[in-house]
């Protein structure tokens, strides 16, 4: 069984070499290597390395002239359609697929991983696949060229084609960014200022968030923080389009400036405005007051009018009861004084007159003429002396 085992290795091994050939010959890269092995898959770690058993060894290959987004990489966030570049590599070479591995000048990299070209029985080149579904990139790392020309054509195809890093479609992807952060930008200075310096400050919030976030993207793609999803694009167009983010950025930038001036001029007119009205408020407020205590004034100087008014007649009141009290006094003292006094005089029945007897006549005596006038000239009242005779003055 060994050497059935044997023989039918030794034949995969002269197709993968001869399969390697022609690729390498439609690369223009020359033969391949003598010493190119035969492998089977173990697994795929991610989207540009994987395990090949070969050598009667499991050993970790890094793919040739192809460079895919990082998914595992332990200072690096999973990058742009990495995980989809892992997944085709998965559903190209699923465990116990053979292939051929064909080899540069160097064999191995810093980590001591193999570098090699990696191709299916039916002549297809793992490494130009990835580039031609826009998955990867050409790289080159001199002195290792033999299939970078071959991943570059695949790549330009993926390019014309704007499939995986060039579908401006996918959300992750620079001409998608590119295109989502110069539409944001483009809005935000198309969108209404606003007349008051809240609104003038809010349309300031947006334009400046949507610079920001267009400065960071230009940022990180300047410095190749993202290396594979700018690398991929660093053509013609793809400088273009990172010209023309500049571009948008800067226009955003000079209204942004303005913007921020008038936000600022609004903001102290209004807050002129408001002191003016708080002015005029409290203007309003103390000539009210000031009508208001007037008011109270007049409202207290009448209760106290009033209220004399009031006083007076009390007091008038007061005197007629204290007038009307001292009369109904002496009345009720005139009545007790009456009612003390002796019953009323009542004379006797008058009788009936009976005259005396007729007195005898004395004889007249004519006085001498000296006493006829004892008083002369006197003209008062006189008092009679008894018998009616002689009379005097009245004391």
């Amino acid at each position: 069984m060994l050497g059935s085992f044997g023989h039918k290795r030794r034949r995969f091994l002269i197709a993968i070499v001869l399969a390697a050939s022609v690729v390498a010959g439609i690369a223009g890269c020359g033969p391949a290597s003598a010493d190119a092995q035969a492998g089977e898959v173990v697994r795929v770690i991610d989207g540009d390395t994987l395990v090949i058993n070969f050598n009667n060894e499991d050993q970790t290959v890094r793919l040739l002239n192809v460079d895919t987004p990082e998914t595992k990489h332990p200072d690096k966030a999973v990058e742009c359609l990495g995980p989809e570049a892992t997944a085709f590599l998965e559903l190209t070479l699923p465990p116990g697929t053979p292939v051929g591995l064909d080899f540069d000048v160097e064999r191995t990299d810093q980590y001591d991983r193999v570098l090699a070209a990696v191709v299916l029985e039916n002549g297809t080149l793992v490494n130009a696949e990835i580039a031609r579904q826009g998955l990867g990139m050409a790289v080159l790392f001199e002195p290792n060229s033999k299939y970078f020309d071959v991943v570059r054509d695949a790549q330009a195809e993926a390019t014309t084609n704007e499939t995986g890093l060039y579908d401006p479609a996918a959300e992750c992807t620079v001409p998608a960014e590119i295109e989502q952060m110069t539409a944001a930008v483009t809005e935000a200075l198309e969108g209404p200022v606003g007349e008051t310096a809240a609104a003038t400050a809010a349309a300031v919030g947006v334009l400046a968030a949507a610079l920001a976030s267009a400065k960071t993207l230009l940022a990180a793609l300047k410095v190749g923080e993202e290396s594979v999803r700018w690398l991929a694009h660093s053509t013609a167009a793809g400088v273009t389009m990172l010209a023309g983010l500049a571009s948008t950025i800067d226009s955003g930038q000079s209204r942004l400036d303005s913007m921020e001036v008038r936000a600022e001029t609004l903001k102290s007119e209004e807050a002129d405005a408001k002191a003016a009205a708080a002015a005029k408020k409290a203007e309003a407020t103390r000539v009210a007051a000031e009508k208001k205590a007037q008011a109270e004034a007049a409202t207290v100087a009448e209760q106290e009018r009033q209220e004399a008014q009031l006083r007076v007649e009390a007091e008038r009141l007061a005197a007629e009861a204290a007038a009307a009290a001292e009369s109904e006094r002496l009345a009720a003292a005139e009545r007790e004084r009456l009612r003390d006094l002796p019953a009323p005089y009542v004379p006797p029945a008058p009788q009936p007159y009976v005259p005396p007897a007729p007195l005898p006549v004395p004889p007249v005596v004519q006085p001498p003429p000296a006493a006829q006038e004892p008083f002369p000239g006197y003209t008062g009242p006189r008092c009679y002396a008894p018998g009616g005779k002689t009379w005097k003055p009245c004391p």
